[in-house]
């Protein structure tokens, strides 16, 4: 026997504080599980624009006691809308608790995100519980344990190895470990769709808690939904909107890479609607962010030995369906249970992958053919990329409700899955 849980022997060694490291370390610590971050950037920064977390995602960090940190510097969502790239209204629907579920959907910006898991990791696991500006540059193993291999960022100088138990890889789309383990993997896979994202400060649209879908990717598809309330003491909000196009070439991925508006904006231009004028809500943007909409295909292994992957190191998908981020605290959930309810690391990393890996594979294919906002592109299709006279004469509510709760049902947060579950 090599036990792990409950304090009883080894460190878990987590590879990155992004989101899914940090909540796999606040998992651990409520299990009795040893942990230490490891992280490559010497300073934690916010990084990136807005994401969703859906009501399957939000449990698991309401029963870490973050509820009320994440509501303070969120907007709890209240409806999922849908339009045309005229402004006219295809559906519409309920959200989080206000469509009865026990938990309620978070828009927020990545970097509160990740400062609200931050600090609770501080809080709870210590000062010590983050190591920056450590690199991980591989992993060995044996029957004992494990031992993870470091490089200064700052410096480029090696680092002395740290053992433990067992090694969890949440270094995401670049994962160093990853590469380790599948080297001959080879590059991501390109949709043909390249997106741009930003935020822009302004008066609330729709009900100021709308997710916003509108136009279609042969002429331009928007996302646009609030993560910051009152942002000016005048009632202003942070809207983070994302603009999708089809493109033949695309840039290496990179959260960070700066875009430019001129590349995009003029697909935009008449989208002049009368709860929102796209274009300049999008010239009121500082900062453009450029990123392909770029995947792999799934894995048929995550688990080698004492060494595992997570979140985005585990499986990379195309950004769409507010599931990234999800999918990866999800993730940790299962890996804690796996390690509280298993002695053996071996044995308890293998059963974290048979619960895991075919589900996120198939939330991948999903992401790639049939997302949420195949709504739109349904009413595209029949329209012929035409206005509407009633919606009603194009597509029935059952059939727009129907391919909603597929695609909740993939994700893992349909209310039939969330009821009685863990």
């Amino acid at each position: 026997m090599d036990p792990i849980s409950r304090g009883r022997g080894g460190l878990v060694l987590i590879i990155g504080a992004g989101i899914g490291g940090l909540v796999l370390a606040l998992e651990l610590h409520d299990a009795g599980i040893p942990c230490r971050i490891y992280e490559a950037v010497p300073e934690i920064r916010p990084l990136g624009v807005g994401v969703n977390v859906l009501p399957h995602a939000s449990r698991v960090l309401c029963r870490l006691g973050l509820e009320d940190a994440l509501t303070r510097v969120s907007v709890t969502t209240r409806e999922p809308v849908f339009y045309n790239r005229f402004g006219q209204l295809i559906h519409r629907e309920p959200s989080g608790r206000y469509a009865g579920y026990d938990h309620p959907q978070f828009s927020i910006h990545r970097g509160d995100l990740q400062r609200v898991l931050l600090d609770a990791v501080y809080d709870r696991l210590g000062a010590d519980a983050v190591v920056l500006d450590h690199r991980c540059t591989g992993v060995t193993q044996d029957d004992h344990g494990v031992r993870a291999r470091f490089r200064c960022s700052s410096t480029g100088e090696a680092l002395p190895t740290v053992a433990g138990k067992v090694v969890v890889a949440c270094d995401g789309i670049h994962s160093t470990i990853r590469a380790q383990l599948h080297p001959d993997e080879g590059p991501p896979r390109y949709s043909g769709i390249n997106m741009w994202r930003g935020v822009t400060v302004g008066p609330p649209v729709l009900t100021g808690a709308s997710m916003i879908r509108a136009g279609w990717l042969d002429r331009g598809k928007m996302v646009i939904y609030p993560i910051r309330d009152d942002v000016d003491g005048r009632g202003s909000q942070l809207i983070n909107w994302v603009a999708e196009l089809e493109m033949p070439r695309h840039v290496e991925r990179d959260w960070g890479r700066h875009g430019r508006l001129e590349d995009f904006v003029g697909a935009f231009e008449d989208w002049h609607f009368d709860w929102l004028d796209v274009p300049a809500m999008l010239r009121g943007t500082e900062l453009v962010l450029e990123y392909p909409m770029v995947d792999h295909d799934p894995l048929d292994r995550w688990t080698f030995g004492r060494v595992t992957l997570l979140g985005d190191a585990a499986h990379p998908m195309v950004p769409r369906g507010s599931n990234g981020a999800g999918q990866a605290i999800l993730d940790a959930r299962a890996l804690r249970r796996a390690l509280t309810t298993i002695d053996h690391p071996r044995s308890a990393l293998r059963a974290y992958q048979e619960q895991r890996l075919l589900i996120t594979a198939q939330v991948v294919r999903t992401n790639r053919s049939t997302p949420p906002d195949a709504i739109i592109r349904e009413v595209w299709q029949r329209t012929g990329d035409q206005p509407f006279d009633r919606i009603e004469d194009v597509i029935s509510a059952t059939e727009l409700e129907s391919i909603s709760r597929r695609y909740q049902k993939v994700a893992g947060y349909s209310p039939e899955a969330l009821r009685g579950s863990d």
